[in-house]
């Protein structure tokens, strides 16, 4: 599935519950931060290794990749309410991280 069926996925439910008029900027960049600081909370007070094995705590990964979709979706959303394409936003971004920082010669 591409981005930009997600985010017809999205129209149409958020269509089919009249919910448009809550998709402000200003509303979707709030909830994006507050999706943003759950997924921060799952990883807040483990140790970089614990980190790193997110994976074999079943309860763990779940509510990860319930955190990363919320992420995700309310990006979309924000992106298609602002008109931003945001495979070219990214692709734009680091093309301009490549020139600000190199490679090691």
């Amino acid at each position: 599935m591409t981005f930009d069926e997600v985010t017809q996925r999205l129209r149409g439910f958020a269509a089919a519950r009249a919910w448009e008029p809550y998709h402000t900027p200003k509303n979707l960049v709030m909830a994006l931060s507050g999706e943003v600081g759950e997924l921060t909370s799952l990883f807040q007070w483990l140790t970089p290794e614990e980190s790193d094995a997110w994976r074999e705590d079943p309860s763990l990964e779940a509510k990860v990749l319930d955190e990363i979709a919320d992420v995700t979706l309310y990006l979309l959303q924000l992106a298609d309410r602002l008109g931003v394409d945001l495979p070219a936003a990214a692709h734009a971004k680091i093309d301009r991280n490549e020139l600000r920082f190199p490679p090691p010669a």
